[in-house]
């Protein structure tokens, strides 16, 4: 079971709650999120567009612009490459609208999932050759694509990057380390050791978005500025769906950007708002991850995410709708698949012997390839240890990996470069490419060099506040709105309370996969209490502690009797035919 940890940062919190007129609780959980300091807590809770970083800071980025600017100005071709997420897909469009808003000859190429692989290749670079282009912009991709940048510059083109991931690098003999930037005429990525941005954790969107800020430069006109204000959508929607840590000016662009994809004018955006039955409901983070997101990467998945990037670049509603609602088809297909893989790899992992290795290598060679990153996240939920999942493509195996915060999995797969054709990522994230007969070889030298103990493996749930649900009020839960966005990097806060007896049950949902219980606390009063978890696995817990027959029961309308647990929980409002109530959701439990 998961390690339960109460967060025990100190600060006089009554102070900071009447200072910024909010309850103790919430200074609390303010202050667990490392927010010290007045200045520090002011701009979490009302931080502005002003607020945000100088993109001047980027390094490159002038030097990027005043190139954009020459090249539109001599009448030359500029083509976009971007990549087949969701991050791809908005870095694509918003550098697409703001070099067609100056007048830029300029077009767009997305590599092809499986047939082109990730970033720039050879194909790519001869196919914009073959078309005219002087100039390529890269976005989302090309700071490790030195080989192909070069074959660029081979043909007379110039590169821009754009981009956001790790720079490649090569230890040297004292062991230190020396970053292996591409011979692009400018790269920007805050990344880079010698840029001087501030944060460096935003996404390729955000890059991007800085890059026209910077393009934009001395232009006040408000067609210019409305421009960027429409384009901050789609800059905060990359963030959350490239599940980008909601923290520093990240939280303040999602904060602003779910405001404006919901009174955006763009007919894609709308449309899929729309088909997903979200253009009335006030958006949160979640909402974009889960629900919109998904729809946007299913296209890089199962078909060619150009048809995403039309949806954004068509003025025609009724073909924005159309499109969006062949995304969101193509997404309820990708879960169907989706969880076919994740079962064929648990049967995988529990029968095949794979079950005591710290790093899971799972080669499943009919798997389709889009998926491998999903189910590596799957996996790597379940076990909580580092998981990649390979399956065979049209050059060898291609695969992705989703790692545990113990892990760097970067750095760990540059130990064994060598067995790769291509790879790159960060410290959470993978993806790779390898000849077939190198797989047992990396998942051995993964496993023989890991590092990792038994601790690492043991999931850590951090508790803001052990707090009794009678303190819970639905003022109080509409307070929790000032910690948002949530999602990753600024997680909803959690809270716990011991002794709670369980009264009565019911399974709710069309998979009968929701469980409502009627729940007490040691004074006798009573709470709704929702479980959205793994309800079998819960049904096998209370039958391990209480018996079965406290488990039948629980649900046959009678009073449940000795159940009673320790539960993590997050309060949440309910609204039935505009009646509100509260609700606790519970997180995860444990036998009182």
């Amino acid at each position: 079971m998961a390690k339960w940890m109460v967060s025990a940062k100190k600060a006089d919190f009554n102070a900071i709650a009447e200072k910024f007129r909010i309850d103790p609780v919430i200074a609390r959980i303010i202050r667990n999120r490392d927010i010290v300091g007045e200045e520090a807590i002011d701009r979490f809770l009302h931080g502005t567009l002003q607020d945000l970083h100088d993109p001047f800071l980027l390094a490159d980025a002038q030097k990027g612009a005043e190139i954009v600017r020459e090249k539109i100005a001599g009448g030359k071709r500029i083509r976009i490459i971007g990549d087949y997420d969701i991050d791809g897909i908005c870095s694509t469009y918003i550098l697409l609208a703001g070099l067609a808003h100056c007048g830029a000859s300029v077009d767009t190429a997305i590599p092809h999932r499986i047939h082109d692989g990730y970033g720039l290749n050879d194909h790519l670079i001869q196919e914009a050759w073959g078309a005219g282009t002087d100039t390529i912009i890269t976005c989302d991709n090309g700071i490790a694509a030195e080989a192909q940048i070069a074959r660029a510059k081979s043909l007379g083109m110039t590169v821009i990057v754009t981009d956001h991931h790790e720079v490649p690098y090569e230890v040297l003999e004292d062991g230190s380390r020396q970053e292996c930037l591409p011979e692009a005429d400018a790269v920007i990525d805050p990344k880079r050791k010698d840029c001087g941005y501030p944060f460096d954790g935003i996404c390729g969107a955000v890059v991007a978005y800085k890059f026209l800020q910077v393009l934009f430069a001395g232009d006040d006109t408000a067609q210019t500025q409305a421009l960027l204000q429409e384009l901050l959508s789609f800059a905060a929607f990359a963030t959350v769906g490239d599940v980008m840590e909601l923290v520093e000016e990240n939280r303040i662009i999602v904060r602003y950007g779910l405001q404006q994809i919901l009174r955006s004018a763009n007919p894609g955006l709308q449309a899929l708002l729309s088909v997903n039955g979200l253009q009335d409901k006030k958006l949160s983070a979640y909402h974009i991850g889960f629900v919109l997101g998904p729809c946007l990467n299913a296209t890089g998945r199962l078909d060619t995410a150009e048809r995403a990037l039309r949806m954004f670049c068509t003025k025609d509603r009724a073909e924005a709708v159309t499109i969006a609602g062949e995304l969101k088809e193509l997404n309820e297909s990708r879960k169907d698949m989706t969880m076919q893989g994740t079962e064929e790899a648990i049967r995988m992992i529990e029968t095949g012997g794979l079950k005591k290795d710290s790093v899971l290598v799972l080669y499943l060679p009919d798997c389709h390839e889009s998926l491998a990153g999903i189910i590596a996240g799957r996996i790597r939920e379940r076990y909580h240890k580092p998981s990649f999942v390979l399956t065979r493509s049209e050059d060898g195996v291609k695969g992705s990996g989703r790692s545990i915060e113990a892990y760097h999995m970067y750095e760990k797969m540059s130990e064994c470069k060598e067995l790769y054709t291509k790879y790159g990522g960060h410290k959470l994230a993978a993806g790779v490419s390898m000849p077939e007969e190198n797989v047992e070889l990396f998942r051995t030298y993964l496993n023989a060099h890991c590092g990792l103990t038994e601790e690492d493996f043991v999931e850590k749930i951090h508790i803001d506040v052990p707090m009794p649900m009678s303190y819970v009020t639905t003022a109080f839960v509409k307070q929790l709105s000032v910690l948002e966005p949530f999602g990753n990097g600024n997680s909803k806060p959690v809270f716990a309370q011991k002794n709670i007896s369980l009264i009565s049950g019911r399974i709710l949902g069309k998979n009968g996969n929701v469980g409502k219980y009627c729940a007490a606390d040691e004074s006798g009063r009573r709470y709704d209490l929702m479980y959205f978890g793994d309800l079998e696995r819960f049904h096998l817990f209370l039958q391990e502690h209480f018996g079965r027959t406290a488990l039948e029961k629980l649900y046959q309308g009678g009073r449940a009797e000795g159940i009673r647990i320790h539960v993590i929980y997050y309060p949440d409002i309910n609204v039935y035919q505009g009646r509100e109530s509260l609700q606790m959701i519970m997180q995860d439990y444990s036998p009182a």
